[in-house]
């Protein structure tokens, strides 16, 4: 199994810039609640030493810093605070309005250009050069900053993993949220994915508040829900 490092940060440091932004999504595949994007960059104050590895050898927290999906829920829990200490931290959210509007990926690409320009407002020494690395196989449109797609990012590079955790945990609260006004779909349980238990209760219920009625099984239940 690859290991999430900071090798790249390192050689992109070496090649002049001040900051490296890693940026990732949690909730593109659900079939309700929001997607959330997560922006991190390591705080200047962990820069002391060009060779960022030395973090790494100095706790064995940064171990957990990795693809989220690798994780435990109670793993990321653990770990959200761990990364909020290390990085600065921005997070961006469209609701299911948003993405049934103007669809999935372009909902995506504008959480991400929020929890950037969140995480910019934090971030000391705005007159050094910056980059993004964004999980994936596409860069965010528009965007005047350099930036890196990376594919299997969150997987082995330590930003974007930190991104990850930062954009799940943020998404996997808001559904707890969700699940205390909507009790009945267990949104505690699969935080709007389309498991077996989300896809009985969707038929028995129908679509709440939340879903997003762009996506096919929500879009074939209100086909065939029973005309009033």
């Amino acid at each position: 199994m690859q290991k999430s490092t900071f090798e790249l940060e390192e050689a992109l440091l070496k090649d002049g810039y001040g900051f490296i932004i890693g940026i990732d999504e949690a909730g593109r595949g659900p079939l309700a609640g929001p997607v959330v994007a997560g922006a991190v960059a390591i705080r200047s104050d962990k820069l002391e030493n060009p060779e960022l590895e030395y973090l790494v050898m100095s706790d064995k927290k940064w171990d957990l810093v990795r693809d989220s999906k690798k994780l435990s829920e109670k793993q990321r829990e653990d770990i959200f605070d761990f990364v909020q200490e290390n990085f600065y931290v921005g997070v961006g959210i469209c609701d299911h309005r948003t993405v049934d509007r103007i669809n999935i990926l372009e909902a995506s690409f504008l959480a991400m250009k929020s929890a950037l320009a969140d995480l910019r407002t934090k971030l000391r020494y705005q007159d050094l050069r910056h980059i993004v690395v964004v999980d994936g196989n596409k860069k965010i449109p528009n965007l005047s900053l350099e930036q890196k797609a990376i594919i299997g990012g969150d997987r082995f590079v330590k930003s974007i993993s930190a991104a990850s955790i930062i954009a799940k945990v943020t998404r996997d609260r808001l559904m707890l949220q969700a699940h205390e006004k909507y009790p009945e779909y267990g949104f505690d349980k699969h935080k709007g994915y389309g498991t077996q238990l989300h896809m009985d209760m969707l038929q028995k219920h129908g679509p709440c508040e939340i879903h997003r009625q762009s996506f096919a099984p929500v879009t074939r239940v209100l086909r065939n829900a029973p005309k009033a």
